[in-house]
């Protein structure tokens, strides 16, 4: 009877549990997959390990004993859970291998599928959508969902998604350390490869700087001789890198008037950005419009007409790719709220793209309000990174709705360095807060910068 009571009762908390999580409408919600629910199964049976071993050995002169155990294994959840996953390890492994052979066997049965690799430390996602929309105006090109960059993410798209009449694969690839770049190349096998940006993202993570070059040009080394990289002319990271393949190498620029694809004379707007496009060799100006913002989206945008124009597209289609190209959810996206106009940049920021926001921000004629919480994962720069962040707000922005007292006291430390009205900041421990907050704060034409939304864990409490 104990045993069944006790099976009952942890079936129940869990679902219970899993149904408070579902409520609190979180940023991410969780999605419960056959390998959480597998590890549930094994927790489960650890718990009636003890539990069949009271019922089998009652001794009502031990109770004692047998509540010191039932309350030792509450304070031990957090071990079992880890016992639980040791124990699911090797039948994962198995599991993963299954179907990572299953999802190359797939790609080898397509001989007519071009592989493009997309790697950085930022702009992967919306280089891809870029890429897409680009080059779905001749071809019929697939770019994997959403961010699924990880080995398990790319299988599951290949196995589940892909279909036979793909003639590209656009592959978003990230990483969290050296070899993981290498190992999705290994999966999918790219002739072709973009490197938006050598940055700080997850430097905590990689450690230093080297080792983000090294992994991000993983993508790179990976691809054939006879294959096209497109890489940033801009970035000193990658002109510093001495490469041992010998593919073609198409290099992209703003300010490197050398590189052989150029952006000048661009004009951003609330409606968007123009700019005029420079082919080394072509004497000739070819203008672009497109309805994104920011400075960091003319370089993705740069890279996919030079991958474009490689592939075959003519000047016509590259331009009316760019300006089919939609807004990319939560980066820098611009919406209304009522009569407050948001510019979404809430996915994930840098100290790159947080400046560009910035920028944009700076276009709009009317009250000007950033919430965010700041940066993170910048390794040992971060309050420095942050500092940077808080002087450049200064400068652009009336109002400031910070998220987290402790996280973005480097933010409000490069405020005060600039003098900034100390009455102007607002500090609050969720971003929920400040929806109400805005409203109070607003003015007759509002616009309100959201700079990165980070996970629920980093919420502070009151």
């Amino acid at each position: 009877i104990s045993i069944f009571i006790f099976s009952v009762y942890y079936l129940l908390i869990t679902y219970f549990y899993l149904q408070r999580i579902k409520k609190e409408q979180a940023k991410k919600p969780l999605v419960v997959t056959k390998r959480i629910r597998r590890l549930y199964v094994t927790i489960l049976i650890l718990y009636l390990i003890p539990a069949v071993t009271i019922a089998l050995t009652f001794n009502i002169y031990y109770l004692t004993y047998y509540y010191l155990i039932i309350g030792a294994l509450v304070y031990l959840n957090y071990f079992v859970i880890m016992v639980a996953n040791i124990f699911n390890k090797p039948f994962e492994k198995h599991v993963y291998h299954y179907y990572r052979i299953k999802a190359m066997k797939k790609l080898k049965n397509m001989p007519h599928l071009k592989v493009i690799g997309i790697t950085g430390s930022y702009g992967k996602t919306s280089s891809k959508n870029i890429l897409s929309d680009i080059l779905n105006i001749r071809y019929n090109a697939f770019p994997t969902p959403k961010n699924f960059n990880t080995p398990y993410g790319l299988i599951n798209m290949i196995n589940n998604y892909l279909d036979k009449f793909s003639e590209f694969l656009i592959a978003e690839m990230g990483a969290f350390k050296t070899g993981e770049i290498k190992e999705l190349c290994d999966l999918v096998h790219p002739t072709y490869g973009i490197l938006t940006t050598i940055g700080t993202a997850h430097l905590e993570s990689f450690g230093s700087r080297e080792n983000i070059q090294k992994t991000k040009f993983e993508l790179i080394e990976s691809l054939p001789n006879d294959g096209v990289a497109v890489l940033n002319a801009d970035d000193e990271y990658q002109l510093s890198y001495e490469l041992k393949n010998k593919c073609k190498v198409i290099w992209i620029g703003i300010d490197n008037k050398d590189a052989d694809v150029v952006a000048t004379n661009i004009k951003l707007s609330h409606n968007g950005t123009t700019f005029d496009c420079l082919f080394k060799g072509d004497k000739n100006k070819y203008k672009f419009e497109t309805r994104l913002l920011g400075k960091a989206n003319i370089y993705n945008i740069l890279a996919s007409i030079a991958l474009g124009k490689e592939l075959g597209l003519t000047i016509e289609q590259l331009q009316m790719g760019v300006l089919k190209v939609k807004p990319i959810e939560h980066r820098l996206e611009l919406k209304r709220y009522g009569d407050i106009n948001i510019i979404d940049d809430a996915y994930n920021s840098n100290p790159v793209g947080s400046k560009m926001a910035l920028d944009v921000l700076n276009l709009m004629l009317g009250k000007k309000i950033i919430v965010t919480p700041g940066m993170i994962e910048l390794g040992s720069e971060q309050y420095e990174l942050n500092l940077e962040f808080g002087k450049q707000i200064a400068d652009v922005c009336d109002e400031v709705i910070l998220v987290g007292r402790k996280q973005t006291k480097p933010i409000y430390d490069g405020l005060m360095i600039k003098d900034y009205n100390e009455k102007h900041i607002y500090v609050i421990n969720d971003v929920k807060e400040a929806i109400e907050l805005m409203q109070k704060l607003k003015g007759k034409e509002t616009y309100v910068l959201l700079e990165n939304d980070l996970p629920d864990i980093f919420n502070e409490r009151k």
